[in-house]
């Protein structure tokens, strides 16, 4: 990199901390801090949602699979993806929204001590914070490792600077400085994608002809929608896990459609965000599918985007398409600590300290950006220590890991009257069955990937669903009135 793109850097670090100082001044209270107060619009609320799926992973681990098997990782990864929206978009954006605008639930788990009692919201909100705390570490040192290949920073250089600007930005502005970060991300991202495709698609030489074109020069099985190992069965497991965690198993998914104002506007930010996953993708993919054309014998398939950028990027636009990298797993590193930040205030310190409870607003907000300060500052301390014991985090979320589509089924399927009679008990008997069918999964050999990836899911709802099904007990008229609440704005 040259000077030029060290200047992107710097001035993309720059505003980022000016974004911090917007969200401060538009934050008044916890309400404001973790929802926006409700206020975010539609179109902000989409494309954050959009933004927050992707990360560095996207361009390193998913472009080493576009440059080996070809389309068939838009298939498995952006269509599922953009299909299991609709499912949100109908169903489950507008609840989420439903229940800060009628219950003023500022967190995705706080609705749970209702729904299924507190010993059940408890369970999820330390599980799942637990996982997230290991989760994060491991961005921040994804973060460290990706400054070091461009810019030659020191890993733990690296991992402190990430961690300085984003307790800064997000410290100060909670949502509304993570969601606006969101919107410039993707911005940067765009025009990057866009200039990096036209100039891919110039190289070929067969003008727009080479979206179609291009597949002639690559293997034909580059063209294939379903490829071993990634076939249908794989594609339909993926898309039941994608389902769930992009309508909000995934926490800081579930908080862009809370901070929306009605229902109807979170239902419009998921369509939003289900079109971009459909459209986009095929855009910011078309180098990484271009790749064995440039580059025939690349060793380490992982670096396929980043030796096209650097063949086909000038400076300047490289510094860009770095800050397109960098920042987009930044966001997911500041939605997720926001997002925890929010579970731990709302839900686990009134539980272990009753006083937290009679807060008022300005010791609230305190409290809020306490929690956020501390659990970054906690994740990024953890992130220096990644490598010397990375046995312990990889095992940790390896088996961890597998509890996020467990947690993902009471947690989504809780928001719908279909489900209303799977209490408490449901929760704690899927949960568990859903991990344990993972061990199983785990020690048995010849597994298929596709039952392997969902099996714990499947256990999970059939438990869950076979539960209500099985009790029919009279449901209280606190979860009939929640429940009712959530059908319409």
């Amino acid at each position: 990199m040259q000077t030029i793109d060290y200047i992107s850097i710097v001035g993309f670090i720059v505003l980022l901390v000016s974004v911090g100082v917007y969200g401060y001044t538009r934050v008044g209270s916890s309400s404001d801090f973790f929802t926006a107060g409700g206020k975010l619009p539609w179109w902000l609320t989409g494309v954050s949602h959009h933004v927050s799926g992707y990360s560095g992973a996207v361009f390193v681990a998913y472009a080493s699979i576009a440059y080996t098997h070809g389309f068939v990782v838009y298939v498995w990864w952006a269509m599922t993806i953009a299909i299991g929206m609709l499912f949100t978009v109908f169903f489950i954006a507008p609840r989420w929204a439903r229940l800060r605008e009628k219950f003023g639930v500022q967190s995705p788990t706080e609705y749970l001590a209702t729904r299924y009692g507190i010993p059940a919201q408890q369970l999820i909100a330390w599980t799942g914070v637990i996982i997230k705390i290991f989760d994060v570490a491991a961005k921040w040192a994804a973060i460290g490792i990706l400054l070091n290949a461009f810019t030659g920073l020191s890993i733990t250089a690296g991992i402190a600077l990430s961690g300085c600007v984003t307790l800064i930005y997000v410290v100060l502005g909670g949502v509304w400085a993570d969601v606006v970060n969101d919107f410039l991300s993707f911005i940067i991202q765009l025009a990057s994608g866009i200039i990096m495709m036209v100039l891919v698609l110039r190289e070929l030489g067969d003008g727009v002809g080479g979206f179609f074109t291009l597949w002639d020069r690559l293997p034909a099985e580059n063209s294939q929608i379903f490829r071993e190992p990634y076939t249908f069965w794989f594609v339909l497991a993926i898309l039941s896990i994608n389902t769930l965690t992009y309508s909000g198993g995934l926490w800081s998914l579930a908080m862009r459609f809370i901070s929306s104002p009605t229902g109807k506007e979170a239902k419009k930010a998921a369509l939003l965000s289900s079109a971009l996953y459909l459209i986009w993708p095929l855009i910011l993919f078309f180098p990484m599918f271009a790749s064995p054309i440039f580059f025939p014998n690349l060793e380490n398939t992982e670096k396929a985007y980043s030796v096209m950028a650097l063949k086909f990027l000038p400076p300047g636009l490289l510094g860009l398409m770095f800050v397109s990298l960098f920042s987009t797993t930044l966001t997911m590193t500041a939605g997720d600590s926001n997002t925890i930040a929010s579970v731990i205030t709302r839900d686990i310190l009134p539980t272990i300290n009753k006083r937290v409870r009679n807060f008022d607003r300005k010791k609230l907000l305190m409290l809020a950006r306490l929690t956020t300060f501390t659990f970054v500052l906690f994740t990024v301390i953890l992130a220096f220590y990644a490598e010397s014991f990375g046995g312990v985090i990889g095992l940790i979320l390896s088996w961890f890991a597998a509890l996020t589509g467990p947690i993902s089924i009471p947690m989504i399927l809780g928001l719908l009257p279909w489900f209303k009679h799977s209490n408490g008990t449901a929760v704690w008997l899927s949960i568990a069955l859903g991990l344990l069918t993972f061990i199983i999964m785990k020690f048995c050999s010849n597994v298929p990937l596709a039952l392997e990836i969902s099996g714990p899911i499947i256990t999970s709802f059939i438990v869950y669903a076979g539960c209500g099904l099985l009790t029919k007990k009279r449901v209280s008229e606190k979860v009939d009135h929640l429940l009712d609440g959530l059908n319409k704005d």
